[in-house]
């Protein structure tokens, strides 16, 4: 495996990659990578593409009052799991490598990004966009994999690449979980025992709702309060939102008669988990 932090040592690589006629699969992380991480590297890994992993703690995504400074960082043992999984270049870029000058140029894909995890962090989609299209402008892959516990991430990238006619495909990874049924996430480093068993009610009310479909409930308004009530009565978590809305493009819904993601956000002390489950029919993701 190659390891670069350097934009245009990473371009040579990837122009005599191209020029060999091979394909360019791509996975971003933020790093302090898990079975997520390694699930979306596995996806790529079967294009038989030449992979690139990205690991990028992106100032441009954190607000003011946000993890930024304590996110979890191990470049070395990140890079040893991308290696094992046999990854072909790992590019690890300094802050400084990215954004050489104050950013004055930002993307930004409005309505997707202004509810849900968008309203409660505003800004937040804006700085993944315009560094995820910098990525795509470095890497220039012809495909790139995301994870769907971050699902609205997922709308917005994909609707970004559409409206910029940009020739890359964008691939859904499923949901990883720990063997009780939480999300995995890099944050969870940062909840206390207690916490950390508490934070189960999230995939437990998730649960509950696809139970409450599949016996006939199709108000949406009755799920996101059942959902709410299980949260609030069997957990200390702070709720940010509960919702359900159109799993194509995260419109509001009333009654439920397509295709649905059930969307949550709740903070177990000052770390905010969050987590969903798609509905299709009679199919759960």
């Amino acid at each position: 495996m190659k390891r670069t932090s350097h934009i245009q040592e990473l371009c040579e690589i990837i122009a005599s990659e191209k020029g060999r006629g091979r394909k360019i699969a791509f996975v971003p992380t933020m790093g302090y990578l898990h079975k997520g991480h390694l699930s979306l590297i596995e996806h790529a890994r079967k294009t038989d593409a030449f992979l690139v992993v990205s690991i990028f703690v992106n100032p441009l995504q954190f607000g003011p009052n946000e993890d930024l400074g304590r996110y979890p960082r191990d470049i070395e043992r990140d890079a040893r799991l991308v290696e094992e999984a046999g990854v072909d270049v790992l590019f690890h870029p300094s802050v400084e490598e990215m954004y050489p000058r104050p950013m004055v140029t930002f993307v930004e894909v409005r309505e997707l990004d202004a509810m849900l995890c968008g309203a409660a962090r505003p800004g937040h989609f804006r700085g993944v966009a315009t560094v995820v299209n910098k990525l795509f402008n470095i890497v220039q892959p012809d495909m790139a994999f995301f994870g769907q516990k971050d699902y609205q991430q997922y709308l917005i990238i994909k609707r970004m690449v559409a409206d910029l006619s940009l020739p890359i495909e964008i691939f859904s990874v499923p949901i990883v979980r720990e063997d009780d049924g939480l999300a995995m996430s890099s944050r969870n480093v940062y909840l206390t025992p207690e916490q950390r068993q508490e934070a189960l009610v999230l995939f437990k009310s998730l649960n509950l709702a696809q139970k409450n479909i599949q016996a006939g409930e199709r108000s949406a308004r009755n799920l996101e309060r059942q959902v709410r009530e299980k949260i609030n009565t069997e957990s200390h978590g702070v709720i940010d939102y509960v919702e359900v809305r159109d799993a194509c493009d995260l419109s509001e819904v009333t009654e439920i008669t397509g295709p649905v993601i059930l969307a949550l956000a709740v903070k177990f002390g000052k770390t905010r988990l969050i987590d969903n489950k798609v509905v299709e029919g009679d199919h759960y993701v």
